[in-house]
């Protein structure tokens, strides 16, 4: 009975998720639209580079957003850990997001790449491998660059944080805890 209840709320949350992510994403492509056409970004800003639409954000979005909240609402039935935790984990993200985004329509170079090494040393002392981060941080940056670039590079930094936490983090504990005995 538990583990239904545990399912079901889960599956609950995931749609506010959904919702959210999906909003945002209408919300971009309405602005974009009524505004000159719906734009593509050019990966890592070179037109020599493949170019992908905003429209893919209509997928990648609302799926992410959907995700996250579901992993998150699973997690946390297992653990003692409050929903302030994510909170925190998701505003920060979304808030660096947006700083990044705000420093690229600025101009401020120097400032944007102070902001994307923040994002990749973020990684290092927090678990930004975790679908809360990758979906504000996501989020955060959607007006400006579409949804899918800025999900390609958090999922970059994802994956060198989940490394991280997971795998090199676990293996130096381990092999001090071996050279201590």
């Amino acid at each position: 009975m538990e583990q239904h209840m545990t399912q079901q709320n889960a599956l609950q949350r995931s749609w506010l998720g959904f919702s959210l992510g999906l909003g945002v994403v209408l919300a971009h492509l309405a602005w974009e639209f009524s505004h000159g056409g719906v734009r593509s970004h050019h990966l890592l800003n070179s037109p020599d580079l493949p170019a992908i639409s905003n429209w893919w954000g209509l997928l990648a979005l609302p799926l992410l957003g959907w995700a996250a909240a579901y992993t998150v609402a699973r997690r946390l039935a297992s653990q003692a850990q409050g929903w302030s935790a994510v909170r925190y984990a998701w505003l920060g993200a979304l808030l660096l997001g947006l700083a990044l985004s705000g420093a690229f329509l600025a101009g401020y170079t120097a400032l944007t790449t102070g902001l994307f090494f923040t994002v990749l040393a973020a990684g290092l002392v927090l678990p930004t491998y975790r679908l809360e981060y990758l979906f504000g941080f996501v989020l955060g940056m959607t007006f400006v660059f579409g949804a899918v670039l800025p999900a390609i590079v958090a999922t970059v930094a994802a994956v060198l944080s989940g490394f991280l936490h997971r795998l090199l983090y676990p293996a130096c504990v381990s092999l001090l805890r071996r050279a201590r005995a």
